[in-house]
């Protein structure tokens, strides 16, 4: 499935909550010690925040069907933080975040450093990560690690 990827406007708040939602409680099939994700992840308000203040995507299939989403925020100079990615349930495992993540490093082309942290117990998640070439660099006090990507031009 070819998709695609697209800034975020006002009115994509309430879908893209409620992808996230769907994507981040589904996480409760793959080691999550509950339903429930991020901060905010189930708040319209939240959302629209983070698409007025943050580079904030909508991931769509080649019909516009809302696959999903992504938060991307400057860190500092040539680098950029990959906050969060999210897919509906049936839309995982099927390479579809593998080329969300691609159009996003595209997108940034003078970004020389990626960094994303996720739960340390969502062993999924690090082996995907992994899988683009993200490495690990650290431990959070609240159970997360961090990950880094070096990108070579």
């Amino acid at each position: 499935m070819k998709i695609c990827i697209t800034r975020a406007t006002e009115g994509d708040a309430r879908p893209l909550t409620a992808v996230s939602r769907q994507a981040f409680d589904h996480d409760i099939h793959y080691g999550a010690p509950q339903v429930g994700g991020p901060p905010g992840y189930d708040v319209v308000n939240w959302q629209l925040r983070t698409i007025l203040t943050c580079d904030t995507y909508k991931i769509e299939d080649e019909n516009g069907r809302l696959l999903g989403g992504a938060i991307v925020y400057p860190k500092g100079y040539r680098h950029m933080e990959l906050g969060r990615i999210y897919l509906l349930p049936d839309c995982q495992n099927q390479g579809i975040g593998a080329q969300a993540i691609r159009l996003l490093e595209e997108t940034y082309p003078d970004t020389d450093l990626w960094t994303l942290d996720t739960p340390a117990w969502n062993t999924r998640n690090r082996h995907f990560y992994e899988k683009m070439g993200y490495r690990l660099t650290g431990e959070e006090g609240h159970g997360g690690v961090w990950y880094a990507k070096q990108m070579v031009r």
